[in-house]
């Protein structure tokens, strides 16, 4: 399923076959919630330098398309826990839609130091 939906889709294809984990959700939200979501986490990434792949292709793909859609989603977690993915389905499951992904780091203060956790 993992094809080329997003720029994500390679680097979570080769955190499963490393051994991540991957969980699917029974839960079909609306699309304008898991868009929501999608498009405030790419707005704090940015705002606080997080590294992310395909996250901005994510928002754009659930923004353009799938309105008035129940979606599913899922994750991957890479067995290093070093990135973090998110996978979004139709309703069915059947098809992905998009995968975005963001790195586990500390974030930066605006001074480009890292923020103590």
């Amino acid at each position: 399923m993992l094809k080329d939906q997003t720029s994500a889709c390679k680097a979570a294809r080769d955190a499963i076959a490393a051994g991540g984990e991957v969980m699917l959700y029974d839960g079909q939200p609306p699309q304008w919630m898991v868009l929501g979501i999608a498009a405030t986490r790419l707005k704090r990434s940015l705002k606080i330098g997080l590294t992310t792949l395909g996250l901005d292709e994510t928002v754009e793909i659930l923004r353009a398309r799938h309105c008035d859609e129940q979606l599913r989603t899922g994750n991957i977690v890479a067995a290093d826990r070093s990135w973090f993915f998110t996978l979004y389905f139709d309703a069915t499951g059947t098809e992905l839609l998009a995968c975005s992904g963001v790195k586990n780091e500390r974030p930066l203060r605006r001074d480009g130091q890292k923020l103590q956790l």
